[in-house]
């Protein structure tokens, strides 16, 4: 068996598409073994901001021959088709073979491909991953980037390592021939380092003061970053992000702490975190009481003589930048938020639906009605003033700056001016939540401004038809939909949300959302189906979901299984005799109803409020059973729903299930007698029938 290095070194891959190349490397590796009929194996993959390189352990030494034959045209075909054969599969004429074939004569191509040596391969193989490595963003250098056909990498390519068992691999691409001799740390090395084989690769450079594995030197970040704050008697904030893009910028990272000066803290410390971790790459840290810190955690890319004059100019550096940001901060508190809300109206929304003005004007008028309906217990001349000046701060220096800060900073602008706390709060967290982890907001204001906010967004898209498709979804629809969804049922709002086609979006957002807590979504279907047919569906989904988690409790019992099983015998049975839900009794006429005929005839069909039948029949024991369960269950049934109290709805369907099985196990649906066969199926659609106001059972699985 064989182990293959190959490293590809070129200037500073950003750290961004440093993960992309390593998925890119190792797929295009794969992809060249798999063509030559080797299987890859144990493969691992390392980057540096100087350097790609791949490790593949246990590779044969050699392919193995094989043995392909591919079938052409039949005997005594046209010249052309056979020599387009013969082409095609790399042969003569004289040495295909004839077969029969079903009775007739058929030439076959039989080509034996010996072994190749694994060094032949990976020659090959090299090259090709070279020139067919995709990047976000690539360039071409030098005399020969005249030519399109030159090499593309993402930085001047300038070293290939290539050694199978520790020989060196012929390769040569774009100029650039491989050899044994790598690089080591810009600064701390000087000269080549010979590679001896895979297995010193890394040790090898680690003592030129290059980490090659990037997990390394993100755990190296991830630990010592905290330790120096600790140290210091501070905690760093956590900023995996932050780890990942250190490490990516970094062949031999050091930590070290920083001090700016404490005038700084007066501007609001998200805009310091963002301003240390965007512009300069910096942790920044909390003291014990929770609060932002005057310090910094940088990352050096090499090991300081004196690290105080490293910490130095980082320091200086950073405090340009938070001069700059407190300069942003004190010129938009100089203007009222009500004046910069006037300038929305040079901005557009959207071509078909106006400026951000007029969306704020629709997002107003909405909250404070979601206010006066007594949806949302706020106060609606709070909702509708935070409505109009919710989307103010994206005309000031600082949300132009950082555009991550919309709604946080008009909500500190709004405390600033003296504004009611409600409005604040309400400017600050209307955009929440935005992720499935984010906090709902509960404040009565801010949910009402957040939740007219994502409704007006959905209805204007969908209303001019710019629905998302597929992975498409450039207005962030799915997103607003997930956040409308958990402001109403966080909250236990009672509302429609919508119709139409608006409704099935939320449907299949909630089935999304839902599916992380375990819910099924076929029972989602089966309530979201209920009033369909009417037009009066269920869009209430704080009692949607309600319905849908007793529905589940249900079903997954005995009874709710064998209940559905019955149900769905009744409905295919209903179905196959064309009744469908608002089937009477064709041809069966209901005959006199007096009480003493009914007590005669031992019973009365019943079926909906307005009409009962008098049977012209004694109907059997089983028939029986089920109507009266019926006459019992379908009201209780009816009656839980209207409360709301859906376990029990459950458990008054519960009280069916024998009833269902013994009839169909004693009773004949289909008899002979007409009227027997009508009243029979009247009784399964009535049965059928208050199943349904519970649920659609015919949207559940199984």
């Amino acid at each position: 068996m064989a182990d293959f290095l190959l490293e590809l070194r070129c200037e500073e891959i950003p750290a961004r598409m440093q993960a992309g190349a390593r998925a890119e490397l190792e797929k295009l590796f794969r992809r060249e073994l798999d063509a030559a009929g080797v299987s890859a194996g144990d493969v691992t993959i390392w980057s540096t901001p100087r350097r790609l390189a791949l490790i593949a352990r246990g590779l044969p030494l050699a392919t193995e021959a094989v043995s392909e034959e591919a079938k052409g045209p039949p005997e005594g075909a046209p010249d052309a088709a056979i020599d387009g054969f013969c082409k095609k599969a790399g042969v003569s004429r004289d040495q295909l073979e004839l077969r029969d074939v079903k009775g007739r004569m058929t030439y076959f191509a039989v080509v034996n491909i010996p072994g190749r040596p694994m060094a032949e391969v990976l020659a090959a193989a090299t090259p090709a991953i070279i020139r067919d490595f995709s990047w976000p963003k690539s360039m071409r250098w030098g005399v020969a980037s005249i030519s399109t056909d030159s090499l593309r990498w993402v930085r001047p390519l300038s070293g290939i390592v290539a050694l199978l068992n520790g020989e060196v691999i012929d390769v040569e691409v774009g100029g650039i021939a491989s050899a044994r001799e790598t690089m080591g740390h810009r600064f701390h090395s000087s000269g080549g380092i010979s590679i001896a084989s895979a297995d010193d690769y890394a040790a090898k450079l680690r003592a030129a003061h290059v980490i090659v594995d990037h997990e390394e030197r993100q755990n190296l970040i991830r630990e010592r970053a905290a330790k120096v704050a600790a140290d210091a008697g501070l905690r760093l904030v956590a900023d995996e992000g932050l780890v990942v893009e250190n490490a990516g910028l970094t062949e031999w990272p050091v930590p070290l702490l920083g001090r700016f000066d404490e005038t700084f803290l007066d501007v609001p410390p998200e805009v310091i975190q963002l301003t240390a971790r965007v512009n300069q790459k910096y942790f920044v840290c909390e003291g014990t009481d929770g609060k932002l810190a005057n310090a910094f955690v940088c990352t050096a890319n090499i090991d300081p003589v004196d690290p105080a004059v490293v910490v130095d100019g980082n320091r200086k550096v950073l405090a340009a930048r938070l001069s700059d940001a407190r300069f942003f901060w004190e010129q938009d508190q100089k203007t009222p938020l009500a004046v910069h809300a006037e300038k929305l109206s040079r901005i557009t929304f959207h071509e078909k639906l106006g400026t951000v003005a007029d969306k704020v004007e629709r997002v107003a008028k909405l909250a404070r009605w979601l206010c006066e309906e007594g949806i949302v217990a706020g106060d609606p001349a709070l909702a509708e003033q935070a409505a109009r000046l919710c989307k103010a701060d994206l005309v000031t220096e600082m949300v132009g700056e950082f555009p991550e800060l919309q709604g946080l900073m008009g909500g500190y602008y709004a405390a600033k001016e003296g504004l009611p706390v409600e409005v604040a709060e309400a400017i600050r967290d209307h955009y929440k939540p935005v992720g499935q982890g984010d906090e709902v907001p509960t404040a009565p204001v801010t949910v009402a401004v957040s939740l007219a906010d994502k409704l007006d967004t959905l209805r204007s898209f969908f209303k001019i038809d710019e629905k998302p498709t597929g992975s498409k979804d450039p207005f962030a629809l799915r997103r607003a939909a997930l956040g409308t969804i958990r402001l109403i049922t966080d909250n236990g709002l009672r509302m429609g949300v919508a119709e139409g086609d608006l409704l099935d979006f939320f449907a299949d957002r909630l089935k999304v959302q839902q599916r992380e807590a375990g819910v099924r979504h076929d029972l989602i279907d089966a309530v979201f189906a209920l009033g369909q047919e009417t037009g009066n569906v269920e869009d209430d989904l704080v009692r949607l979901l309600a319905r849908v988690h007793a529905l589940q409790a249900f079903v997954t019992t005995e009874d709710g299984t064998n209940l559905l099983a019955g149900y769905k015998r009744a409905a295919n049975i209903l179905k196959k005799e064309g009744w469908d839900s608002t089937s009477r009794l064709p041809g069966l006429d209901p005959g006199p109803r007096s009480l003493a005929v009914e007590e005669e005839a031992g019973s009365r069909l019943g079926g909906r409020e307005d009409e009962s039948l008098v049977l012209s029949y004694t109907p059997e024991p089983a028939e029986k059973a089920l109507i009266d369960a019926l006459d019992t269950a379908a009201p209780l049934a009816a009656q839980a729903v209207e409360a709301e109290r859906f376990a029990d709805a459950m458990a008054a369907l519960a009280t069916l299930r024998v009833p269902i099985d013994r009839f169909f196990e004693e009773v004949t649906v289909n008899a002979q007698e007409a009227d027997k066969r009508q009243a029979r199926l009247a009784l399964l659609a009535r049965f059928r029938d208050a199943v349904h106001r519970v649920a659609d059972f015919s949207r559940i699985e199984g």
